[in-house]
This record gives C-alpha cells, structure tokens and sequence, in this order.
C-alpha cells in the first residue's frame, strides 16, 4: 500500500495485465467520489488493444507510456446519459450549454482523484496525461465519442516497472490563503520558487534551452502563448461540436 504522501508518477510498466476484475473493482469503488446532484457525470473508455492505443498515441503526442501500458483509461466528462435518461422520462433537458461541461468536468476529476489513489494503493502505478485537452476532436472521433461528452483526463496504469524519483512539490505556504486571497510579493515567490529552481535538473532545462531562468523555459519552450491560444481554438470548437457551445 502506498501512502499518498509518497506518491509517484509511473511511465514504465511490466508486461503484465490488470486483471478484469480488480480494474472494474477500482472503477467502482472509485465511484463514491462526491459528484453534482449525486448525478455522476462521467464515463471512462477503457483500452486495452494495441490497436486502439496505437490511434490514440498521435493524440498524446506519442508519449511512450500509452502504448508501453496494459491498460489506458480515457475519462469523460458525460451529460450525454443523463440528458437521454431525462428525454425518455419526459424530462426537458437543458444540459447543453457551458455551465453543464463544467459541472461534468468536476464531476470527472473527483472520480480520476479517486481512482488514481485507490489504484496506487493496490500496488499499480499511474500517469496523469494532461494532453487530453489538447487535441480533443482526434480522441472524440477514435472514441467515437457522442454528443454531451469531452475527453478530460487519460491515466496510464500498469504494474510499475521502475521507481523515479518524486517530484518536487511548492511548500504549502504557496498555495495556503486564510480568509481571503493574498496576491504574492516578488520577495514571497522568490521564497516559494527558490527550491525548484535551485534543482540540478531545473538548472540543465535552463542551461539547455538558452534561457535566463526556468520561468522562461516554461513561457518560450514547453507551454508557449502561440500553443495555447491554438489549443484553446481547438477545445471551443471541439466543445461546440460535442454541443456543449
């Protein structure tokens, strides 16, 4: 059983498979996540042929752990199953708009939380992939993906095959706001920044990439203004498309 406090994310996995049972054990229980209006906005595809997880790897950016785990788990957010169950009940639903995807949304990553810690406590490991959101129409269509659901968050889980390194953490005092907010001083985030950039490897990102500092390396090389304002185009149309614009 691994404790939370020590958490890691795996990218490496053995050649062994989840066992049905166990992975629809943890989905399930997974499911007492709180959820909006005990409704339970979500559903998860999950892949386990190499065939499927070669057309999804594009939609990651071909990182190796998509192919390389037994199992991809592909968490929806879901107002398509609601929305049908009120249509046949003679129920008028009007979940097609904004404020239903972010409630759906919600809903899907209090259950991902869920299963994550549950599946990391039964001894597998996982990995978050944030490029979910960033070519959401390719996983939509390989899903095939009906109206009222949007890709929100792809695991990787598998038997782990190697043991990283944690990464770093902000201390508490950087995210911790009593009352009210308070906005940061430069000498407060010179304080709250100093650790992480003071890492060997954070060093070498810097030093590689020709920067000033690592705030750079983030803004001008890893998640840059001109991918982002792309990416969102992408997610609003992807959005109006699956019908919740």
């Amino acid at each position: 059983m691994t404790s939370i406090i020590n958490r890691k994310t795996i990218r490496k996995y053995k050649n062994e498979d989840i066992p049905i049972e166990q992975l629809e054990s943890l989905l399930f229980k997974a499911s007492r996540a709180a959820t909006m209006g005990n409704m339970q906005l979500y559903s998860v595809v999950v892949t386990r042929s190499a065939e499927m997880k070669e057309k999804l790897s594009p939609f990651h950016f071909n990182q190796p752990m998509v192919k390389g785990a037994p199992v991809v788990l592909t968490f929806c957010a879901d107002f398509n199953r609601f929305t049908k169950w009120c249509e046949i009940r003679n129920a008028n639903a009007g979940y097609d708009n904004f404020l239903s995807f972010i409630n759906a949304a919600s809903d899907t990553l209090l259950y991902v939380q869920n299963f994550c810690t549950l599946a990391e406590e039964a001894g597998l490991g996982t990995c978050y992939l944030g490029t979910t959101v960033y070519q959401p129409m390719g996983i939509i269509e390989t899903l095939k993906l009906p109206k009222l659901t949007f890709p929100i968050a792809t695991i990787t889980v598998g038997w782990p095959d190697e043991d990283p390194e944690q990464p770093d953490r902000l201390p508490y005092q950087a995210y911790i706001h009593e009352e009210t907010y308070h906005d940061y001083t430069p000498n407060q985030l010179d304080i709250i920044y100093y650790f992480k950039e003071q890492l060997e490897e954070n060093m070498n990102f810097v030093k590689v990439n020709g920067k000033e500092n690592l705030a750079q390396v983030f803004t001008d090389c890893r998640y840059t203004k001109k991918d982002n304002e792309a990416m969102s185009q992408g997610m609003l149309e992807a959005l109006k498309h699956q019908g919740f614009l």
